[in-house]
């Protein structure tokens, strides 16, 4: 699965109604952001794209104190936009580890506290909750097969914090830039390797395992050092990645064509389905950095040079987002040329919400439901699921079969054979 983090830094940016409308216009259901901007969630309500949302570093302590201000924070922060935004999981926190106001003894008593919130508002089955933490949390990491946690996290937080997202069925959120890896040993790492090229490739010694990139061999380093300390059970999802497309003189490798090439790479990556050498049975979950360039970020050029898209909306450079149909359990279905699919609404999805996303297709997607109506040519079935998928199919068809518009909040899928309701007969193009 592919979203992408919408950092704000800027003073320049368009506003959170048209960010949604750029998202959607490039078939983008996912994105994180990294607070609760009650005018960014607002815009984000019914429009299909699920959000993480994030408790600040600055808020930890207090979270970890005071049971009572969590259950505050959760209700006015999350509570108030379910469901219209569709929040499926919090970041307490950003890289803890390293934040130099040293509020890492507060990351788990904090994370403790604001699951306790979700459950006390019955929000706990469809929000989870994590941390994303660096790749310096790492004591080692080449080769992967000997990822290993620094000692002095392991014992009073990092063995903690897997066992709490053990118990609640979470993932552990991490930041993996191979950008960084190879910029700074560029006499040691080829640029193909850390692109994603074809030519590239090495041998874990450790484990004899084949990696044909920087990214799986670090993602595969976290793995590892999981399972040293007694987690290999915990998935992971990699909550920002990316590659800036300009940088200072010794910032190695920063550039349009690299950054082109490593998102590109990625994307593909994550389509193909698989995943890790160590882990190849687990999907690619993987959030790329960032939107936006953000013109008011602190620190080298690169910072504030890692945006897919300039504040104007126009592309920094061509990345394409085929994500698929935004089912969770399967692999995507994306629309090959002169292949048929068809947008229908899923079994499993819950009455009040696919009747919503039926009157949101009918009415604001501007889909073609006329048919479904009393004494029209696809009334009967007159059941909900046949109608929704009339409805979703032609709001699919109607923007061209494009990745991301058969989502409808979860509700919908892409098929591959003509779907079959009564007489009623589907179109394949508008």
């Amino acid at each position: 699965m592919i979203g992408v983090n919408y950092g704000r830094i800027a003073n320049n940016l368009p506003s959170p109604s048209n960010v949604v409308k750029l998202l959607r216009s490039q078939g983008i259901n996912r994105v994180k952001i990294y607070d609760t901007d009650n005018n960014v969630l607002t815009a984000l309500a019914n429009s299909g794209i699920r959000v993480v949302v994030a408790l600040p570093n600055e808020l930890l302590s207090r979270a970890a104190s005071d049971q009572s201000f969590s259950d505050k924070w959760v209700r006015h922060n999350i509570r108030k936009h379910i469901p219209a935004t569709e929040i499926e999981a919090i970041a307490v926190g950003n890289e803890v580890f390293v934040d130099p106001k040293n509020t890492t003894p507060y990351l788990v008593p904090a994370m403790k506290n604001i699951h306790a919130s979700l459950v006390k508002f019955r929000l706990d089955k469809s929000i989870k909750i994590s941390s994303p933490i660096a790749l310096s949390a790492l004591a080692n990491s080449y080769p992967p097969s000997s990822g290993s946690f620094k000692p002095d996290l392991v014992e009073p937080v990092i063995k903690p914090m897997l066992d709490l997202l053990r118990k609640t069925s979470s993932y552990l959120m991490v930041n993996a830039y191979p950008f960084f890896a190879y910029s700074g040993n560029a006499d040691k790492i080829s640029l193909d390797y850390a692109l994603f090229g074809d030519n590239a490739g090495t041998v874990d010694p450790g484990n004899g395992l084949r990696y044909s990139s920087l990214f799986d061999a670090q993602l595969d380093a976290v793995y590892a050092a999981m399972s040293a300390v007694g987690f290999n059970d915990v998935k992971v999802t990699v909550t920002e990645t990316g590659w800036p497309s300009a940088g200072d003189e010794n910032e190695i490798g920063a550039s349009e064509s690299n950054a082109a090439a490593y998102n590109r790479g990625l994307v593909r990556r994550v389509l193909n389905g698989n995943g890790t050498p160590l882990r190849p049975k687990e999907r690619l979950d993987v959030f790329l950095f960032a939107l936006f360039n953000e013109n008011r970020k602190p620190g080298p050029t690169s910072e504030r040079n890692y945006g897919l898209f300039y504040p104007n909306e126009g592309k920094v450079y061509d990345v394409p987002f085929a994500a698929g149909d935004g089912n969770r359990d399967r692999a995507p279905v994306v629309a090959l040329e002169g292949q048929k699919t068809w947008c229908v609404s899923k079994g499993d999805a819950a009455k009040e919400k696919l009747q919503a996303a039926l009157d949101y297709a009918c009415g604001e997607g501007g889909a073609d439901c006329r048919p479904i109506q009393p004494g029209a040519t696809c009334y009967h079935p007159k059941s909900l699921e046949a109608h929704a998928s009339f409805a979703f199919n032609s709001y699919y068809q109607k923007n061209a079969r494009r990745a991301g518009t058969c989502y409808f909040g979860g509700t919908a899928h892409v098929v591959t054979q003509h779907p079959r309701y009564g007489k009623c007969k589907f179109p394949t193009e508008h």
